[in-house]
């Protein structure tokens, strides 16, 4: 099978829509724009299923890599026999080309080849035979040398040599392989004289479970603290499984070089086939734990960077604090930064604060206040509702804020301003449109994570780029308003380009059109078919440019009014005509039903944003850890999904924990089935520990 045949059998998908999908991914075409305008091709794969697939089919083309290099070594060095060849080509997995291979692997010294060049390897042979009466002293005696100076230090020699080949041989790699992933078990324990400093570890202090149980934030945060010197993490197998294994790729007999066999066979599993495995185990549960940590901090990401936008409205946004002051911004519109002041509503100057706050409000016309969640938020929040300023009052998840506010797309942005300034309009931008602002901070920056500092960087990356990517691509971007940053997540727009189109536009003015693009240095035809569909241009003479219809539809559409006897902007504000049009009569070899359907449907709500309505939310007069009582009932709001519960905000500066046991009366097998970040919950305080500032909630 070939590459593409192979992606389409791992994955069990049609191969002919795989291939058709594989080269419309050579041909540079994104994930967004595979899954929206190319239905046809795809069959309809969403977007989960083509990243899946673009995976898969990136990691058999590693595995065909290396299977080149393989055999071109084994090639050069006259060691590629027929049979060599054959099961190379047939491997699957890169462990199982790596075992074929390891044998003829260029090598270190080791004991083993030690004891061969000193003429040993007939020794181990003769040992092999194990034939009864033979004495394997009797049997070394011709090879002492000066090498080799004893009987004794000849069968050891032959011993490393015999330990060798079975640490080596395939087969056994391979059940020994299975044993240690599907019977291992992780043995954890406290370094001595670590039991005070590495307290936060005190679950995993004297721990055992099967490798294959355990859950993925266990394996992490078993492994930052083996990191950290404060745990001893191994990996167990039953011994007698082990020697079962051993003995049926190298049979024992009962006999004297019978002994001598399985003296090399337990050292052999003791210094090196049991510690390779022991890595290879604990790599794989890594990696596995890996995939899941960043699925569930992709799926939070998601919900956060989708949280219901507030939308145009002129903002006041509030970074807390006691010390320095609030720092206070008012933002118009589309989140263009008007003028800021310092108040000190909480620290003796509430008459003077309420008296900027007011001043501000009336100047600028503004019609709600975001309020960092911070250091002081509550209070600050308190202090504004207590002015009854007919205004909303919201208060924002600041995460990630001050991340921000330091870098170089903040200090691109305003120059001229300080950090906490930039930290506050970043707060108040938020709340206008959580996704504009959001793409502009590092994703691990926005504490939704699950020991995202553990996790493969590269994976995670990945993921998180298609998470922002899918995002961006599913909302839609203003072209005339999105930063550089946003636009650079739009399919086709590589960080040149955006910045192309922000200095093209700052340069000639809005863009009137779509079509304007093309004159945009870099976006030739192909840029500009990946990333038109997702652009929109508000006001634009053709209606069809602030919708997800794309370019290369707006012939189909314009026949579609002429048939029902209008033009285009009448067929999008009449139900009625569009009612009347007969797909089957515009199907096309490039367009199928699927595109006709996604067109219509584009028409009745043209541009819409998938996003929620926005609702506002208030927390409960609670305002630390010391106001919560057992049994109370209150508000919150999720900030993070785990695999083990999800975390709360009730306002109290720290989020409680609903355990994946107190989420729902019915059984979940993941807490991501019944909540979301951001999501809006009722929960009931069940204990408090006020020394480790832990709360535990439930929703039941």
């Amino acid at each position: 099978m070939n590459i593409q045949e192979r992606t389409a059998s791992e994955l069990n998908l049609d191969s002919r829509k795989v291939a058709e999908v594989l080269t419309l991914i050579e041909q540079g075409a994104t994930i967004p724009f595979i899954a929206r305008y190319r239905k046809e091709a795809s069959g309809g794969m969403d977007e989960v299923v083509l990243a899946s697939l673009r995976d898969t089919w990136q990691k058999l083309a590693a595995l065909d890599k290396r299977k080149t290099a393989v055999l071109s070594s084994l090639e050069e060095r006259e060691l590629l026999t027929g049979q060599l060849k054959s099961q190379i080509e047939k491997s699957v997995t890169l462990a199982e080309l790596e075992d074929i291979y390891l044998p003829f692997r260029p090598k270190r010294r080791t004991r083993a080849i030690r004891a061969i060049e000193n003429g040993l390897e007939s020794l181990a042979d003769l040992l092999m035979k194990q034939k009864n009466g033979d004495d394997p002293g009797q049997l070394a005696e011709p090879f002492v040398t000066e090498a080799v100076v004893e009987i004794q230090a000849a069968l050891s020699g032959a011993r490393d040599i015999i330990a060798e080949r079975m640490a080596q041989h395939s087969g056994a790699r391979a059940e020994m392989r299975k044993l240690f992933l599907n019977g291992g078990y992780y043995v954890c324990k406290v370094i001595k004289g670590k039991e005070e400093a590495g307290s936060r570890f005190r679950d995993w202090f004297d721990w055992s479970e099967k490798v294959s149980d355990t859950p993925s934030h266990r394996v992490l945060a078993m492994r930052r603290g083996e990191r950290e010197l404060f745990l001893n993490l191994t990996v167990r197998v039953d011994e007698r499984a082990v020697t079962s294994i051993m003995t049926r790729y190298f049979p024992v007999k009962g006999n004297l070089c019978g002994d001598q066999v399985f003296m090399a066979l337990e050292d052999g599993f003791k210094r090196l086939l049991g510690p390779q495995m022991e890595t290879e185990t604990r790599l794989v549960s890594k990696e596995k734990a890996d995939r899941e940590a960043i699925s569930v901090f992709a799926v939070n990401l998601r919900e956060l960077l989708m949280a219901a936008p507030l939308g145009g409205r002129r903002a006041m946004a509030i970074d807390p604090g006691f010390r320095t002051g609030c720092k206070t911004v008012c933002l118009d519109e589309q989140g263009r930064f008007l003028e800021y002041s310092t108040i000190f509503p909480v620290t003796g100057k509430a008459d003077s604060a309420a008296s900027e706050v007011k001043r501000l409000i009336n100047k600028h016309r503004l019609e709600c206040i975001a309020v960092g969640n911070g250091t002081a938020g509550r209070e600050t929040e308190g202090f504004l509702r207590k002015l009854k300023l007919n205004i909303p009052v919201i208060m924002v998840n600041e995460s990630g804020a001050s991340i921000y506010s330091a870098s170089e797309i903040a200090r691109d942005e305003f120059p001229a301003l300080d950090l906490t300034v930039r930290g506050a309009i970043s707060i108040g931008r938020r709340l206008q449109d959580p996704l504009a602002e959001l793409v502009k901070i590092d994703p691990g920056s926005v504490g939704v994570g699950q020991y995202q500092h553990d996790v493969d960087k590269k994976q995670l990356r990945q993921s998180l780029d298609d998470t922002v990517i899918s995002c961006v691509n599913s909302v839609g971007v203003n072209l005339n308003t999105a930063s550089a940053k946003l636009l650079s997540y739009v399919s086709g727009l590589s960080p040149a380009r955006a910045s192309s189109v922000v200095k093209y536009r700052d340069k000639a003015g809005k863009f009137t059109s779509r079509a304007q693009l093309k004159k945009v240095a870099g976006i030739g035809p192909v840029a500009f078919q990946q990333c038109a569909g997702f652009l929109r241009v508000a006001e634009a003479s053709n209606p069809l440019d602030s919708s997800a219809v794309h370019p290369e539809s707006y012939p189909i559409v314009k026949k579609m009014a002429a048939d029902v006897g209008t033009d285009v902007r009448g067929l999008m504000e009449k139900p009625d005509l569009r009612k009347l049009i007969k797909l089957s009569d515009y199907i096309t070899k490039e367009r199928g039903i699927p595109t006709l359907r996604d067109i219509v449907a584009e028409l009745d709500k043209p541009g819409r944003d998938p996003r929620n309505e926005f609702e506002s939310f208030s927390f409960a007069d609670v305002h630390s850890i010391d106001d919560l009582t057992d049994g109370m009932k209150l508000p919150g709001l999720v900030t993070n999904v785990t695999d083990f519960g999800a975390f709360v905000d009730i306002g109290v500066h720290t989020d409680g924990l609903v355990h994946v046991s107190r989420l729902s009366t019915k059984w979940i097998k993941h807490p991501s089935e019944v909540v979301h970040a951001g999501m809006k919950v009722d929960v009931t305080v069940t204990s408090i520990e006020k020394a480790r500032k832990r709360i535990s909630l439930s929703m039941i």
